[in-house]
């Protein structure tokens, strides 16, 4: 398979184990609508290929794992992302649904869209120059699926309150503190932190970690209701004056004007 956006290695390290990197450095791994599709590719051939027993997420370079929807790759309606960006969300449900652990490798900045990649991953390693962080409600965005959902089950509600409706950053290790990543590492440590990773999970019987992941992901597997819903109102709200304002003022690298938008529901 030949891809642009991303580096799919199959095997990688050893036998068994599969990096997915995001390979758009220079837009800090910021996903367009190509981007997501190419995720969605190799995901499904990931999670089908019963010689992989664990994939691993991360982005290329030092700075960014993943800083979310690419801002330049605009669709139809006002405001609105490519269509193809939509496919972000079966990458969710590949991730969820893959009978075998994948594990994050934040490298550098997760934020926005980014951030939720990690959150849904079933493990994350930091190296100690990463950020995590959400900036929705900052640019006229939001993730009211798994991105809210899950992650105040990842953090606890007051916390996820916080990072959604603050859009604060958070350092590495902030983020191990309030149990949103696992382990903290030296950043030229992190590849090598998660081959060990990789081997100890290929080391396990695989159909336990199998049933172990439904029985993990059952209680929160409504979530996927709230997400198809979230999903068609956030492609809605992007054909409006308030996605339209956000969109732009981040364009324009100026504060947005939300007063007008602030009106009885």
């Amino acid at each position: 398979m030949e891809f642009e956006d991303i580096v799919y290695e199959k095997p990688w390290k050893i036998g068994g184990a599969v990096r997915i990197m995001i390979n758009r450095p220079k837009a800090l791994n910021a996903f367009r609508g190509k981007t997501a599709g190419e995720l969605e590719v190799a995901f499904r051939d990931a999670v089908y290929d019963d010689s992989v027993g664990v994939i691993v997420l991360t982005g290329a370079g030092d700075k960014a794992f993943c800083v979310g929807g690419d801002a330049r790759d605009v669709g139809p309606g006002k405001a609105g992302y490519s269509p193809e960006m939509k496919k972000i969300f079966e990458v969710h449900r590949y991730i969820r649904e893959a009978p075998k652990p994948v594990i994050a490798a934040v490298n550098g900045w997760a934020i926005g869209g980014g951030h939720v990649l990690h959150v849904i991953c079933d493990l994350t390693i930091a190296a100690e120059t990463a950020r995590f962080g959400q900036v929705g409600p900052r640019v006229g965005s939001f993730d009211a699926g798994f991105g809210s959902a899950y992650l105040a089950r990842v953090v606890g509600e007051k916390k996820a309150r916080e990072i959604w409706f603050l859009c604060r950053n958070y350092s590495a290790q902030e983020a191990l503190e309030m149990g949103l990543v696992n382990k903290v590492v030296p950043a030229d440590k992190l590849e090598e932190e998660a081959e060990q990773w990789c081997k100890e999970v290929l080391a396990l019987s695989p159909t336990a970690l199998r049933f172990l992941k439904i029985s993990f992901n059952q209680s929160s597997d409504h979530i996927y209701g709230i997400e198809s819903l979230a999903g068609s109102g956030l492609w809605q709200f992007y054909t409006g004056e308030e996605a339209l304002e956000g969109r732009t003022s981040y364009m324009e690298k100026r504060p947005p004007d939300w007063a007008k938008f602030r009106k009885p529901a």
